[in-house]
């Protein structure tokens, strides 16, 4: 089974969201965060939480990029108890047993979407807001498929 994890090239996560994932947490899209946000509530870094933001699963911070990863069975069912505790904690979900199908179905999301893409394939989200709710897209940047001859430096050290 494959899910994301963040991924952070430079410091830019630090400066643009309110609450940045640490790198190399499992992900998910976590739109579910803005399901009542309005135009208002858009604005500054939540404005870029809510377009380009992916949910990290330890910290429930942010992260612009995720590359797809392998997942254990094991491990994604820690992460549906997870998300569901979260979802009771902060989303106010009565109780783990009302919140563990939602929470599976947010990361039954994520893996679905990590499946047709190779491992390292990079992952972006683009959110708006439509008069119906949150719209998501999704872009794909493949790993580089450069040989190390092309990376590698070849040299004698005398």
């Amino acid at each position: 089974m494959k899910l994301a994890r963040t991924i952070r090239f430079d410091e830019s996560d630090l400066n643009v969201f309110d609450h940045p994932a640490d790198t190399d947490e499992w992900a998910a899209a976590g739109a579910f965060a803005f399901s009542n946000w309005t135009e208002d509530l858009l604005t500054g870094k939540a404005r870029q939480a809510f377009s380009n933001g992916w949910l990290g699963l330890e910290s429930f911070g942010r992260s612009t990029f995720v590359a797809v990863a392998q997942i254990e069975a094991a491990e994604f069912e820690a992460l549906v108890e997870r998300l569901a505790a979260h979802f009771v904690e902060v989303y106010g979900a009565p109780d783990l047993e009302a919140a563990r199908p939602v929470a599976r179905e947010e990361l039954s999301f994520m893996a679905d979407l990590c499946d047709d893409h190779d491992h390292n394939t990079l992952l972006i989200v683009e959110r708006t807001l439509t008069e119906t709710g949150v719209k998501e897209s999704f872009r794909a940047i493949k790993p580089a498929d450069a040989e190390l001859e092309a990376i590698a430096v070849h040299g004698d050290m005398n």
